[in-house]
């Protein structure tokens, strides 16, 4: 039997009626929800705690700043503002939280559908797409978020004789919806080797065709930085510049797995060379035998 053969019998096992189909991904969809649910319950239930976490790189701005990080304030002018803050912030760290379990419903659903083969390359990229997020968020947490708030901590302006005093009190929803977007955009970008990569696996592109665009990517990394990031140069070059090193690494992973797959076509070629060489040396010999 040859590997098509073995492939199509794999397919055929896999194969199930539309309505197991559907079943199994209502299981799917409620352990995914129900761990969300999970997790947002959790989330909401430190919301306030972890909400003084994400002031600490605030807190950073102002020591950088050369003000007193003990006298941090943030205000809401509205009654309910807080609490959606709260519910807005226990939906994203819930979100954050459960995505290893969704993304292995996701897997565990589409993967009676796949090769071996494909199932085994799959895997790896569902494991290196968490990891990457959480750089690109810890990137956010440690550095350019405090770098942004010092650099609007800056803008402030000492109450004298000839100017008003100009202060910076941020609210508590502005401030949590900025973290978030820096987040989420540095997040978005370190998938970037991901994506590359699996479509670079699937032959839909190639490390050529990356280089080749290079200055394209390069000035669409800085008008990207522009829209998902807050309108000052040093966030936006804080994440055009990650962005071009990724795409770097991008081109250099879609090279080795080009050259890997160029040595698993290889070994397949001479496989079945020696293969037909063998079927033709035993028809050769059944001839040549006396009757």
């Amino acid at each position: 039997m040859s590997v098509s053969d073995k492939e199509k019998e794999e397919i055929e096992k896999s194969s199930a009626p539309l309505i197991e189909h559907l079943i199994e991904l209502r299981r799917r969809l409620i352990w995914s929800l129900g761990g969300f649910f999970v997790a947002f319950l959790v989330c909401f239930f430190f919301a306030k705690r972890l909400f003084n976490l994400l002031v600490v790189p605030f807190k950073w701005a102002t020591q950088w700043a050369g003000l007193d990080p003990h006298k941090v304030e943030l205000i809401y002018t509205a009654p309910q503002e807080f609490f959606f803050t709260q519910v807005k912030l226990a939906m994203f760290g819930g979100m954050v939280i459960a995505f290893p379990l969704i993304a292995t419903q996701i897997y565990k659903f589409i993967a009676p559908g796949l090769y071996r083969n494909e199932r085994s390359a799959f895997l790896p990229f569902l494991i290196a797409s968490p990891i990457l997020f959480l750089m690109g968020a810890s990137l956010v947490y440690f550095f350019f978020t405090p770098m942004v708030m010092w650099f609007f901590l800056a803008m402030q302006q000492a109450g004298t004789n000839d100017q008003v005093q100009i202060s910076l009190l941020p609210k508590v929803s502005e401030y949590l919806s900025l973290i978030m977007t820096l987040i989420f955009s540095f997040g978005l970008v370190f998938q970037l080797p991901v994506v590359t990569s699996l479509l670079t696996r699937v032959g839909l592109l190639s490390s050529q065709a990356l280089a080749d665009k290079r200055k394209w990517a390069i000035v669409l990394s800085f008008v990207v930085a522009a829209v998902l990031t807050p309108p000052d140069p040093l966030s936006q070059c804080g994440l055009a510049i990650p962005t071009i090193i990724l795409y770097e690494v991008a081109i250099w992973s879609s090279r080795m797995i080009e050259r890997s797959q160029a040595r698993d076509r290889l070994a397949r070629e001479q496989q079945d060379a020696g293969a037909t060489v063998a079927e033709k040396a035993a028809d050769t010999s059944s001839t040549q035998a006396p009757s």
